[in-house]
């Protein structure tokens, strides 16, 4: 991948995980100065040994003799994996249990109700939820929404084979699911079907109801099929092409049509997936696959038409990961496009963010499969999906859905986030006894291993996706 697209998504992801960090601890910090609890730290990044900066900094205090004795030292850490906050009267990953020891004092986090405490450690998943809120509202208000209504695909979807086997057929248009309307393409489309009993379809100008397996289906062996499960019937048009890519280096460029592929007509992407992409697939895949074969398939032999101009041939040479380096088209469908005003932006945001939400806890049941498990990323894949050139709409799209999978995964029941926290203080509620500092000590270390375990899941999975391919593995 070229430098400057790595440098640019890198920034993207340091510039969202910075904000996203501080305003999620922000929400702890918050609750506990309206809870008058002391707040000893508050770190943007962690610090082990050492840190980058921090209020109490000799040459800080110099400058600004205010922040010497403020009871709350301000700082960046060096190892960008998060942020917190240290809280008095808490076990926390600090595990500093030495204050524990001492007599509790009114302004420790133990001293306070229980219901205060549940809204200090919900802080800053209710910050994260709320930042999503802000983020959607600002961006449907600022940009709109641009769409492609289901019924301007004129003709229809391209079914693959197990597709067709549960009834939908090629020219088919889905406009519900168990009753309720899909209005839009939409990622989110095969979620939908996944999850309903009863599809509706636009089939000549008729709709016919298609009924789904009882067991329902799985959205991610539907994401990784190929052909795809559905993908509209559109003509071999290129939408964009990426910067440094092998297309970029035969002259494409956005509106370039692909007349051909080694000697081969295309018509539609569905030509493509087909005749070219699927076979070149199952030679690169199959155990008689020599090395001569590879650095055959590294080229291809392309006719393309630049919108205006005539056809030409080239020889393409393709990357290790054999792909042309271009996004997909869909012309000749019309989009439709609604303004906001900023009243009607706020619960449209609030609906757009709940809309994600819903469809980011739906997803949580496949983690526990296979499938589920190898899909887990670390900051690598998060990184991966920001845009290779800066767009301040995608940027804060992207931002607003992190914000949200950091209060998801926050709030889950797991030792040492929040949602363990909170657990631990509904379980004191019901029983009116919390657990012993000693029992905090070890929950809390069997939650970083968790989550230790989780992290290193992640950038396994990333090693396998990202490094293995440039050694052709």
């Amino acid at each position: 991948m070229d430098l400057q697209v790595v440098a640019i998504k890198a920034l993207q992801l340091l510039c969202c995980l910075s904000l996203l960090v501080v305003l999620h601890e922000f929400g702890h910090y918050g609750f506990s100065k309206l809870f008058r609890v002391k707040v000893e730290k508050f770190y943007m990044f962690f610090n082990p040994k050492f840190h980058l900066f921090s209020t109490r900094d000799k040459w800080f205090t110099r400058l600004f003799p205010y922040f010497k004795n403020n009871e709350t030292e301000y700082g960046i850490g060096w190892l960008p994996l998060g942020g917190y906050v240290k809280i008095s009267g808490m076990v926390d990953e600090s595990m500093d249990t030495e204050q524990m020891k001492q007599p509790a004092q009114p302004w420790e986090f133990r001293s306070q109700k229980v219901w205060k405490r549940f809204f200090i450690m919900a802080g800053g998943v209710i910050m994260n939820l709320i930042t999503a809120w802000v983020i959607y509202s600002a961006v449907l208000f600022t940009w709109g929404h641009e769409y492609i209504p289901m019924r301007n695909i004129t003709d229809g979807f391209q079914f693959n084979e197990y597709a067709q086997s549960l009834g939908f057929r090629n020219g088919d248009i889905p406009v519900a699911a168990d009753g309720d309307s899909i209005i839009e393409l939409s990622v989110s489309n095969l979620r939908t079907i996944s999850n309903a009993s009863v599809i509706t379809v636009l089939r000549g100008g008729e709709e016919v109801q298609l009924n789904m397996p009882e067991e329902g289906l799985n959205m991610l062996e539907m994401l990784e099929m190929e052909p795809a499960f559905m993908a509209p019937v559109a003509p071999i048009v290129v939408d964009t092409v990426m910067p440094g890519s092998p297309a970029e280096k035969v002259g494409m460029r956005s509106g370039s049509r692909i007349c051909s592929i080694d000697g081969i007509g295309l018509e539609t992407w569905g030509d493509f997936d087909e005749k070219i992409y699927l076979r070149r697939r199952d030679v690169l895949e199959s155990p008689e696959c020599t090395n001569a074969d590879s650095l055959r398939l590294r080229t291809m032999a392309v006719v393309f038409v630049n919108p205006g101009m005539e056809p030409d041939s080239c020889v393409m040479e393709l990357g290790s990961d054999y792909m042309m380096g271009v996004v997909r088209g869909v012309p000749g469908i019309k989009p439709a496009y609604k303004e906001y005003t900023l009243h009607s932006s706020i619960p449209a945001g609030l609906k757009f963010g709940w809309n994600v939400l819903s469809g980011y806890v739906n997803d949580l049941k496949y983690i526990p499969s296979k499938k589920g498990a190898q899909s887990v990323g670390s900051f690598v894949t998060i990184g991966s999906i920001f845009p290779a050139q800066w767009d301040w709409l995608k940027f804060w799209n992207m931002t607003a859905l992190i914000s949200i999978i950091l209060a998801v995964m926050n709030i889950l029941p797991i030792p040492g986030l929040d949602g363990g926290h909170i657990v631990l203080l509904g379980y004191e509620a019901i029983t009116g006894h919390a657990p012993s500092d000693k029992a905090m000590e070890w929950i809390e270390r069997i939650g970083l291993f968790l989550i230790l375990a989780l992290m290193l899941l992640g950038f396994g999975n990333d090693f396998v996706r990202f490094v293995f391919p440039l050694f052709g593995l």
